[in-house]
């Protein structure tokens, strides 16, 4: 006896692919309410959205768990921002993660840079900023006590000999944005080694009054 036809709603749910429980579906940017932001202070920074809410909790999540896939959201609301801003008319362009001093460092900044050094077309050089002395943590300090906390604390590579034409733009790339000491500090280290800092990436920027959250470092 011949089987029944199945019902189009059926075969649809057949043909679907089951979830990894390894491996959760990738959550769009606008899931975790990334709408991409950009400013002016203390530095030229963009960020993929604010930490806050969902937002920071994937963000610690992915911190925990470091993976490209993870990190796609991040980007669908990073990238555009680039690509309208510092790569818009600079299409040789160098990418440089901010370093940390521990020991476990966090995998944030590298893994951002190697993926906006590809979707940007600039190259990665995290051999170009390192750290010269260890720092407190940024949990509890406030402004000011972070600025002195990062004052000094990088080494960067000179630049080579000045060609014709204006040298290659630095983006620096960190995983989050406070009040900007650990980003400036970076940048100054850069800028008197003779590179031309273009601003700072990162995943997302701390509101005002918040940076005393659990990640809030920079």
């Amino acid at each position: 006896m011949p089987w029944p036809p199945l019902a189009p709603a059926l075969l649809h749910w057949l043909a679907k692919p089951a979830a990894d429980p390894g491996h959760p579906a990738t959550p769009q940017a606008s899931s975790l309410d990334l709408a991409g932001l950009t400013g002016q202070q203390p530095l030229a920074w963009w960020a993929a959205g604010t930490y806050q809410g969902r937002a920071r909790h994937a963000l610690l999540r992915l911190r925990d768990h470091p993976s490209n896939a993870a990190l796609e959201p991040w980007l669908e609301a990073l990238v555009p921002l680039l690509q309208c801003g510092p790569a818009a008319a600079k299409p040789n362009g160098l990418v440089v993660p901010v370093p940390s001093w521990k020991r476990q460092a966090n995998p944030l900044p590298l893994l951002l840079a190697r993926a906006l050094g590809h979707a940007l077309g600039w190259s990665l050089k995290p051999e170009l900023l390192k750290r010269s002395r260890p720092v407190l943590g940024q949990h509890h300090l406030g402004r000011q006590l972070r600025l002195a906390n990062q004052e000094g604390a990088f080494a960067a590579r000179p630049a080579p000999p000045h060609r014709l034409g204006p040298r290659h733009p630095v983006l620096l790339v960190d995983d989050i944005l406070t009040t900007g000491a650990t980003a400036c500090n970076a940048a100054v280290a850069l800028q008197h080694a003779g590179w031309r800092v273009a601003g700072l990436a990162c995943l997302a920027h701390t509101p005002a009054g918040r940076s005393r959250q659990r990640g809030a470092r920079p």
